[in-house]
């Protein structure tokens, strides 16, 4: 038993660490879709970590009992053969694309935090990625059981710093005026689903390796739980500062105002979150590419950081704010299915 608590622990953490992106500690990410809307936005917040707990419990449970060795496999057995092809190949382009912005992310790191040039921030990050997949699902377990309990805690430690201003609780129960309010009700869902629809890539590899279920079944639950503790400390500090919407990192003004002691921890964090990104999609990638040809990790992971990189040095965004909306929705019929899927949970010995 103890083993298993340990192993729930550590899919916990990876879980945490593949949906936690650059978007969570910059705090823009957590804007756009829930402190904006205030109060509503806190209601929000807690039907989509009720969904991280129940989907990604399912869908890792449901990918070790067929034992889908990649998302390929996991979205063949959702969709069928044909429509899962599509998705497959929309998965692939997304998550080379995903990396590639990570990579931009963390040479920005380098280059605007610590005054090194970009491409020193890019280049480590790639050797540094080298050395965790060379060790495989050992190395991923370590990295994320690393970053994301620093990531808990100070999520936490600013909330506890915003709960002791005096207008935190008129601030809590405001609701601002939102133009696009009804967005407040979907966001729940597109939020779960755009971020599990990614998540896959590196959540049903890691869930067929364990197999035991468990331990998945508790990795998802405590995962799930976490990813919402995350969310709910972010909102508490984010609706603390005035016209949130106008900051593109809007963590970083909290900081220099609220705890300017903790910026270098802040600055840790953000590469540390990036990273976790980066190691999380090349893994699945890497997995993803097994499936078609079997060479080994050396060679895959190389022509996957290749690509990344070079699609790197484009300017990515523009394609990206078109392709993220088509997305988002192939996303949420992934989401609605796996959600409809009947899942018989084995006897556990």
């Amino acid at each position: 038993m103890k083993k298993s608590w340990n192993q729930a622990f550590q899919i916990a953490a990876v879980y945490v660490g593949t949906v936690v992106g650059a978007g969570f500690a910059t705090g823009k990410e957590i804007v756009e879709f829930f402190s904006r809307f205030g109060f509503f936005g806190f209601i929000s917040i807690l039907m989509s970590g009720y969904l991280f707990v129940v989907i990604g419990s399912k869908l890792m449970r449901i990918a070790a009992q067929i034992n889908a060795k990649s998302y390929q496999e996991f979205n063949d057995y959702l969709f069928g053969k044909w429509a899962g092809g599509i998705i497959n190949f929309f998965m692939l382009f997304m998550l080379l694309g995903v990396s590639a912005v990570m990579l931009a992310g963390a040479g920005a790191v380098f280059e605007e935090q610590l005054g090194l040039p970009k491409n020193a921030g890019v280049f480590i990050t790639i050797f540094l990625s080298y050395l965790v997949m060379l060790v495989g699902t050992k190395g991923l377990f370590a990295v994320n059981t690393f970053v994301v309990p620093l990531m808990i805690g100070f999520s936490l430690i600013l909330m506890l710093l915003s709960l002791q201003m005096p207008n935190f609780l008129e601030q809590f129960l405001y609701i601002p005026h939102a133009s696009d309010g009804w967005k407040s009700v979907i966001a729940p869902f597109s939020y779960a689903a755009l971020n599990l629809g990614l998540a896959q890539a590196v959540l049903v590899p890691i869930a067929s390796e364990v197999k035991d279920d468990w331990t998945i079944k508790w990795g998802g639950i405590l995962g799930g739980v976490a990813l919402t503790v995350i969310l709910i400390a972010s909102h508490f500090t984010l609706i603390m500062l005035p016209n949130l919407e106008l900051y593109e990192i809007p963590m970083a003004v909290i900081m220099r105002n609220l705890a300017p002691f903790f910026y270098w921890i802040f600055v840790i964090i953000i590469y540390g979150e990036i990273f976790t990104s980066v190691i999380g999609n090349v893994f699945g990638l890497d997995r993803q590419l097994k499936q078609y040809m079997p060479v080994p990790t050396l060679v895959s992971v190389t022509a996957i950081f290749t690509v990344s990189y070079l699609i790197s040095l484009v300017n990515y965004g523009t394609l990206l704010s078109y392709l993220y909306p088509l997305f988002g929705y192939i996303c949420m019929s992934f989401f609605i299915l796996l959600w409809m899927k009947p899942f018989t949970p084995p006897e556990r010995n």
